[in-house]
C-alpha cells in the first residue's frame, strides 16, 4: 500500500509540481491550497506524513501542525520563504520535523520525504532494534509502540524528538555530534554546519522533560562537540 502524503500550499503551481514528483514516486497525494481543507482531509483520511506550508490564505501552517499534533505523530515537514529563521524555529517548536526554503529543488523534497517516512516506519515497526525498552533514571522509551514517559508520566514527542532522545540513550556515556545526530535521523546528505534544526529539537526536548540548560540531569551540552547522556 502506497503511503499517502498532504501536501498544503496555496501557490498552485508549486503544489503541482510538488504532487508530480511525489506521485512519480509512487506516493498517494492529497492536494489542497487551503487551511480549511487540510483540516478536513486531516479528520477524514489515514495519513503518513504532511508537508505544509507556512502562510496560507485562511490560517497559517502552524495551526495545522499543531491539530496534527493533538492526535496524530507522523511526520511533519514545513515549508517555510526563504531567510525566515523565525519560521523555521517556530514550526520546529511546534512539532516539525523538518523544514524546506523556498525555492527549493524538488528533488530534494523529495528525498526529505523518504527519509522521513523511512525512519518513522523503521522506529514504528521496532525493526533493526537491538532492544526493545531504554531505561535511564525514570526515562523509558518503548521503540515498538514509540511512547516515551519520565517519571511514570508520559511525554508527547514528535518522530524527531523521539529520535534524538533514542540515539542520545543509545550512545550513553559518549558524545553525539550535532552532525552525527543529524545523520542518524535524516540519513541524507542535507546537513549544512549553521543548521540550527538539532539544536532547537533539543531545546524543545528539556522544556517537555522539565532538564535544566545550567544543570541538566539528562541531555548535557558538551561545548565544540555535541550532546550527552551519562551513563
Amino acid at each position: 500500500m502506497s503511503e499517502r502524503i498532504l501536501i498544503v500550499d496555496d501557490e498552485k503551481e508549486i503544489a503541482d509540481l510538488v504532487e508530480v514528483y511525489l506521485e512519480n514516486e509512487g506516493y498517494e497525494v492529497f492536494k489542497y491550497y487551503t487551511a480549511a481543507e487540510a483540516l478536513s482531509c486531516i479528520r477524514r483520511e489515514k495519513l503518513d506524513l504532511a508537508i505544509l506550508d507556512v502562510m496560507l490564505p485562511d490560517q497559517n501552517g502552524f495551526q495545522i501542525c499543531q491539530k496534527i499534533r493533538e492526535d496524530y505523530r507522523y511526520p511533519v515537514i514545513m515549508l517555510t520563504a526563504k531567510g525566515e529563521e523565525v519560521d523555521k524555529i517556530r514550526g520546529l517548536m511546534l512539532g516539525a520535523d523538518d523544514y524546506v526554503t523556498k525555492p527549493f529543488l524538488p528533488l530534494e523534497l523529495v528525498a526529505r520525504v523518504k527519509a522521513q517516512l523511512r525512519r518513522y516506519k523503521r522506529y514504528n515497526s521496532g525493526a533493526e532494534q537491538e532492544e526493545d525498552i531504554i531505561e535511564h533514571l525514570g526515562l523509558i522509551l518503548d521503540l515498538k509502540s514509540h511512547e516515551c514517559t519520565l517519571n511514570g508520566k508520559e511525554l508527547s514527542l514528535t518522530p524527531t524528538e523521539f529520535s534524538i532522545l533514542r540515539t542520545l540513550c543509545q550512545q550513553r556515556g559518549n558524545v553525539v555530534s550535532t552532525e552525527d545526530l543529524f545523520h542518524a535521523i535524516w540519513g541524507d546528505e542535507y546537513f549544512n554546519k549553521n543548521n540550527n534544526t538539532i539544536t532547537v529539537h533539543i531545546r524543545h526536548l528539556r522544556e517537555k522533560m522539565g532538564d535544566s540548560f545550567e544543570n541538566p540531569k539528562y541531555i548535557k551540552t558538551v561545548w565544540g562537540c555535541g550532546y550527552k547522556i551519562e551513563r
